[in-house]
């Protein structure tokens, strides 16, 4: 093997199943990749404090991106020194794309008027309505509500008003993603731009000048990552159509859902390009 392969993921939807967060199906090839110790880096719309419990199940203990590329956390552990641009939090380097949370809700809030009773937000929803939303069960609803770059907005209007409120959203400075359950909103960052600066950091820090990016995903806010990955990996949906990318190479499609389509796209890349 002459290149380190660098495995990006979405997480819902994609490695675990859209329905009842199941990532079963994928166990066998997560061991492979782990073998073969090909990182697999969660990039996903989840918080922090989600990934820490998903990652400690999955045994995964490399970098994460979370909340939409907002933000990417890096072990010490393994980046043993503070990449540049970085802060420190207690066992990482932190590189951050956006401004808080707080400023975010703060955009939001001048739209209250006009689209009154037309959406919701995860700020303003109780542990129930989050849980009824996303069902999830009780304790990772709480830590889906730990944001810190970002807030979720469950759109309940027409699709002519939701394009009204987004545009409105981004004359304020604010950039809208669309999940395959929320509106996702921050500030100008997405998955695409955080893959890039990781495997950079990668090159720079680990030595890892020769790299191949996988990345996988099956909603419109992986289109950046899509895209910018070497591989990309479209994974089929229950709900939607697959994301739409102006690429035309090096694409694979999957004929089976979340990780059941996860682990079947591995499977090929591995035997015909790793």
């Amino acid at each position: 093997m002459l290149k380190q392969v660098l495995v990006f993921t979405d997480m819902d939807g994609t490695l675990l199943d859209h329905d009842n967060y199941d990532y079963s199906p994928a166990l066998d090839m997560l061991n492979t990749l782990k073998s073969k110790h090909f990182p697999v880096i969660p990039a996903t719309s989840k918080t922090k404090a989600e990934l820490d419990v998903l990652m400690a199940e999955l045994q995964l203990s490399g970098p994460c991106i979370v909340e939409n590329g907002a933000a990417i956390y890096l072990p010490q552990h393994l980046f043993h020194t503070r990449p540049e641009g970085c802060i420190e939090k207690p066992g990482y380097w932190v590189k951050e794309f956006v401004r808080p949370r707080p400023h975010w809700l703060d955009l939001i809030s001048k739209l209250f008027s006009e689209f009154d009773s037309e959406f919701l937000q995860f700020s303003n929803m109780s542990n129930q309505d989050i849980i009824q939303y996303t069902g999830l069960d009780e304790k990772s609803a709480r830590l889906a509500n730990t944001r810190l770059y970002s807030e979720p907005v469950k759109w309940l209007g027409t699709l002519e008003r939701k394009t009204l409120f987004i545009a409105q959203l981004q004359q304020l400075g604010a950039n809208v993603l669309q999940g395959g359950r929320f509106l996702g909103v921050s500030g100008q960052c997405d998955k695409g731009l955080a893959l890039i600066w990781l495997v950079d950091a990668y090159q720079r820090q680990l030595g890892l000048r020769a790299t191949v990016s996988i990345a996988l995903g099956d909603s419109n806010n992986d289109v950046a990552m899509l895209e910018a990955s070497d591989i990309a990996v479209r994974i089929k949906s229950p709900t939607h159509n697959f994301p739409t990318l102006t690429r035309t190479s090096g694409i694979y499609d999957s004929s089976l859902m979340g990780p059941s389509g996860w682990s079947e796209c591995l499977s090929k890349i591995l035997i015909r390009e790793c």
